[in-house]
């Protein structure tokens, strides 16, 4: 069977390894063909050898991400719209805080705040990322990149301080 193989692997070849010839017809016109007319000088036309490329070796662009790697995959990830030298005064303890990215998350990314070290609603991809009734003192926030369930990257976290105003009355003081 291999034999027959070979064989017909050659035959098929053959028609690739075929010469090209060259001549002039009668109307003047150049001519190029596998087969030499009969009683015309054809030139057989010498081809430069076809070009080929070698396969380059595939890389992988996106290689895993490892939380432990000194290179972090985003240059830049940080919070914004957090005041850091003054009080927030939000007087339902409600405020929305931005994401800085870069470059911009992928498709299968997500962002997770961290609130005084633990992670604070749902994971989302679309910043702002809103952060409700969170009582009044000092608070330190950080943003998480997810990619499927791990952290593959964390802020530095930003001490911040919430103020809000106690509505109702205060209570009296006793005169003597």
């Amino acid at each position: 069977m291999r034999p027959l193989l070979a064989c017909l692997l050659l035959a098929l070849s053959l028609p690739a390894a075929a010469q090209i010839y060259s001549y002039t017809d009668a109307n003047g016109n150049r001519v190029f063909t596998n087969e030499p007319p009969q009683g015309s000088n054809a030139e057989i036309v010498q081809l430069p050898p076809t070009n080929t490329v070698a396969a380059q070796p595939t890389t992988n662009n996106n290689p895993p991400p490892n939380p432990n790697a000194t290179d972090a995959p985003f240059s830049v990830l940080q919070l914004t719209n957090l005041p850091t030298d003054e009080a927030m005064r939000a007087n339902n303890g409600t405020f929305s805080v931005g994401v800085n990215t870069l470059p911009d998350l992928a498709a299968s990314q997500l962002l997770q705040l961290v609130l005084d070290g633990q992670p604070y609603g749902a994971p989302s991809s679309n910043p702002p990322l809103q952060l409700s009734n969170i009582p009044r003192g000092d608070h330190t926030l950080a943003v998480q990149v997810l990619s499927g369930g791990r952290v593959i990257q964390q802020s530095d976290a930003v001490t911040f301080t919430v103020q809000r105003v106690a509505l109702g009355t205060p209570k009296a003081t006793p005169r003597n």
